[in-house]
C-alpha cells in the first residue's frame, strides 16, 4: 500500500535522508490520519540508526535548531509552526514502581511493536525509492478499516510498558469513534492501578486531551485514581416517602453530557475544564428535603473554592486556576436571571463579577442544557440570548468589563488620613456597592463625591 505525502517539509527531509545514507519513516498518527483523511501538521519520524545525528543534520540544512532528549534517543526541531520529532529506532519499558522508562537502541520491528495500537503502528517510507509506501507490520490498515483499537502485542505488555497507554485507549476512542478490542478493554480494567507509576504531568497531560473518554475512563477503573472527584459524581440516590420514590440524576453523565456538548463550541480547553467541574462538589452537598426534594445548595460556591487543590494535585498551571474558579462560582448565576431575577443591579453585578469572561460563562450555560425536549432546548436557549445581551448592554454602558472602585485605595488613605488596612477595603467595597446598585454611574468624579460625603459615616460603621 502506498500514501500521497505532498508536505514539502517531508519531502525535503527525505531528500536529506538519501544524500545522507539514513532510512527514515513519518509513522503514527501521521499514517492513521492520512487514511483517514484527517490533517497532521506535527511528525514524528523513526530513524534507522542515530536520530539526534540525523536531526542536527536536518536542523543545519533547513536553518533550524534542535531540541535533544539524548536519554531517550529523540530530538525535536521547529520549522515554524511546526514540530518535527525525531526518534531512534530503540526499545522502551517501564520497571516495577518506576516513573522513567528504561529506553535502549533497538530495531525498526522493536521501534514499531513498542507502539500503543496497531492503527498506530504504520509507517511510511521517506526515502526517494520507496516514498510514501507503508510498512505494516501488525495488520494495522485492517483495523483501521474496522474502527477497533488492538495492541500490537498481548495487551498485558503492551500496557504494562508504558501505562499511560491505557489513558490513550480512551481518548483514541473517543476522539476516533473507535472500540477498544474486548482483551485490551478487560487488560486495562485489571491493570488500571498501573498508572500510579506514570507521573502525575504527563497523567494530567492526557487526561485533558481525553474529555469525551471519561466514560472509559470510569468503567476501567482509571477515574477512581486519576481523578477521584469526578469519580464521585457517578451515582443516582434514592428516597422513597409514602410508596413514592424520588431520585436525582445521575451527575456524572450529566457533566458528560455537558462536556460533549461544550467540546462542539469551544476549542477553549479551560473552559472545557470549566463544563467537567461545574457540578464537581454536588456529591458533598446533596441533600434531601421533602418538600422541595433532591437539592445541592451552594454546591457552586464550594466546588470554586476545590479549584486550588484540584489544580495543585492535578499539577495543571495554576495561571488558569482563577478563570476555572471564576466560572464554577457563576456558573448558576445567569439561570437566576432566566428564572426572574431581573433587577438592573443584578444585571450589573453579574456584568461586573464575569467582566472579560462573560462570554464563556454564556458558552457553558448554554452546554449545561441538558435536556431531551426540544422546545425546552429552544425556550432556554432563546431566554440565555435576552439576558446575555442585557448584561452586555450594561457591561458596556457602565464600563463594568473590569470593575473596580473608580477611587483608588492610595487616595483614600490621604483623604481619611489612615494606614493600609482592611477599613481601606471597607470603604473600596462601599463604593462598589453604590455603583452596583444604581445609586452613583461608574465615573471617578461622581464616585468621589460620593465618598466624600459619606466617608465619615463608614468610618464610624467600621469602628462600631
Amino acid at each position: 500500500m502506498k500514501i500521497e505525502i505532498k508536505d514539502r517539509i517531508l519531502k525535503q527531509i527525505g531528500a536529506i535522508a538519501d544524500s545522507h545514507s539514513f532510512e527514515i519513516y513519518v509513522v503514527g498518527g501521521f499514517v492513521r490520519d492520512r487514511i483517514l483523511g484527517l490533517d497532521k501538521t506535527d511528525y514524528d519520524i523513526t530513524v534507522v540508526g542515530d536520530a539526534i545525528e540525523f536531526a542536527n543534520i536536518v536542523a543545519s540544512e533547513l536553518n533550524s535548531h534542535v531540541v535533544e532528549y539524548a536519554r531517550f534517543r529523540t530530538a525535536l526541531v521547529p520549522f515554524n509552526k511546526i514540530q518535527v520529532e525525531f526518534v531512534g529506532t530503540r526499545t522502551e519499558k517501564y520497571t516495577k514502581g518506576s516513573r522513567k522508562p528504561e529506553v535502549k537502541a533497538g530495531t525498526l520491528e522493536d521501534d514499531i511493536k513498542r507502539r500503543d495500537f496497531t492503527v498506530n503502528t504504520m509507517a511510511a517510507s521517506l526515502n526517494d525509492k520507496t516514498f510514501g509506501e507503508v510498512l505494516d507490520m501488525f495488520d494495522g490498515m485492517k483495523d483501521l478499516e474496522n474502527r477497533i483499537l488492538v495492541t500490537p502485542l498481548d495487551p498485558i505488555i503492551t500496557y504494562k510498558d508504558d501505562p499511560l497507554r491505557m489513558m490513550r485507549a480512551a481518548r483514541f476512542a473517543s476522539q476516533l469513534g473507535f472500540e477498544i478490542e474486548s482483551n485490551s478493554f478487560n487488560a486495562i480494567k485489571k491493570l488500571h492501578k498501573e498508572i500510579k507509576n506514570i507521573s502525575q504531568e504527563r497523567v494530567t497531560d492526557e487526561l485533558i486531551k481525553t474529555s469525551i473518554g471519561l466514560n472509559i475512563l470510569m468503567d476501567t477503573g482509571l477515574l477512581e485514581i486519576i481523578f477521584p472527584e469526578v469519580h464521585k459524581l457517578r451515582g443516582i440516590d434514592k428516597v422513597e416517602i409514602d410508596g413514592r420514590v424520588f431520585a436525582h440524576k445521575d451527575v456524572f453523565y450529566h457533566t458528560l453530557e455537558v462536556v460533549d456538548n461544550i467540546c462542539q463550541m469551544t476549542d477553549n480547553v479551560w473552559l472545557r475544564f470549566v463544563a467537567l467541574m461545574h457540578d464537581i462538589a454536588k456529591p458533598v452537598t446533596k441533600r434531601f428535603n421533602k418538600s422541595l426534594g433532591w437539592t445541592f445548595h451552594g454546591h457552586e460556591e464550594v466546588g470554586a473554592k476545590w479549584q486550588k487543590r484540584i489544580f495543585r494535585n492535578l499539577k495543571l498551571p495554576m495561571e488558569y486556576h482563577p478563570y476555572v474558579e471564576k466560572l464554577v462560582r457563576l456558573h448558576q448565576r445567569p439561570m437566576a436571571l432566566v428564572d426572574g431575577e431581573t433587577t438592573d443591579s443584578a444585571y450589573r453585578r453579574l456584568a461586573a463579577t464575569a467582566g472579560s469572561d462573560l462570554e464563556d460563562l454564556f458558552i457553558h450555560c448554554k452546554a449545561d442544557i441538558t435536556t431531551k425536549n426540544p422546545k425546552k432546548v429552544e425556550k432556554y436557549l432563546e431566554n440565555y440570548e435576552v439576558v446575555f445581551a442585557r448584561i452586555k448592554e450594561v457591561q458596556e454602558n457602565d464600563q463594568l468589563r473590569a470593575f473596580q472602585s473608580p477611587v483608588r485605595g492610595e487616595e483614600i488613605m490621604e483623604i481619611c488620613n489612615i494606614n493600609p488596612s482592611r477599613l481601606v477595603g471597607f470603604i473600596k467595597n462601599e463604593i462598589e456597592e453604590a455603583i452596583l446598585e444604581g445609586i452613583i454611574p461608574n465615573d471617578y468624579e461622581e464616585a468621589k463625591k460620593y465618598f466624600i460625603r459619606n466617608k465619615d459615616k463608614w468610618i464610624a460603621e467600621y469602628n462600631s
